[in-house]
């Protein structure tokens, strides 16, 4: 298997499945692999200083999730 095989997302079609079901089961796999969102971001030149930009809210955003969570626990 060489490295773009792996990269690649692939569905095999089951006996007795609709096409749709099958392709509703791929989209999944492009959601979870990240390959949409990608492929969105390298669609256009994003200046390094946006870059750091946009890293730098999800950061940010993970922070304060997981501060939330933490809180949740806590029972704040």
């Amino acid at each position: 298997m060489t490295e773009e095989e792996k990269s690649m997302a692939k569905v095999e079609v089951k006996d007795h499945e609709s096409i749709d079901s099958a392709l509703r089961r791929f989209k999944k796999q492009l959601q979870r692999d990240g390959t949409l969102q990608e492929a969105r971001r390298k669609a256009r030149f994003e200046k390094p200083s946006d870059k750091r930009r946009r890293e730098r809210a999800a950061r940010k955003r993970r922070l304060a999730r997981r501060q939330a969570r933490q809180d949740q626990r806590a029972g704040f």
